[in-house]
């Protein structure tokens, strides 16, 4: 099978976008609306700042983060602040994509399934169950 290996770019940050929201909509209805002030963002690498303070030297060994306090700490006394978010590092998802001989769908799926599970508190084997009822 010939490609024409000249028009072949990376997905771009837009293209993450569509993938992410895609897998987002596959998820349960009922944890999306637990979720609905969830901001999802998708950024090539985590900020300087926040590898250091999750002492990651390598920038490709970060593919997702939730960033905000999880359901299961928050209290209705809590003051607003900024809004809760998954972040996906596309540079980082797609090293692994090349190495992993997954789809990109199943990858940002997992990744966007397990940081959604940090802003439920769960365990690795609960955001296990929803990333398989979830599926690519």
């Amino acid at each position: 099978m010939a490609t024409d290996l000249k028009a072949a770019t990376a997905p771009s940050l837009a293209d993450f976008e569509v993938i992410a929201a895609a897998a987002w909509e596959r998820i349960e209805p009922e944890f999306r609306d637990v979720c609905r002030d969830l901001v999802i963002r998708v950024e090539d690498f985590a900020l300087d700042e926040v590898l250091d303070e999750l002492d990651i030297e390598d920038p490709f060994d970060l593919m997702g983060l939730y960033q905000g306090l999880s359901l299961d700490k928050k209290s209705s006394l809590d003051i607003a602040r900024e809004p809760d978010m998954v972040f996906l590092y596309r540079r980082a998802i797609l090293d692994y994509w090349v190495e992993s001989g997954e789809t990109l769908g199943e990858i940002i799926t997992h990744v966007l399934v397990h940081e959604i599970g940090h802003h439920f508190g769960f365990s690795d084997e609960d955001m296990e169950e929803i990333e398989e009822d979830a599926g690519p």
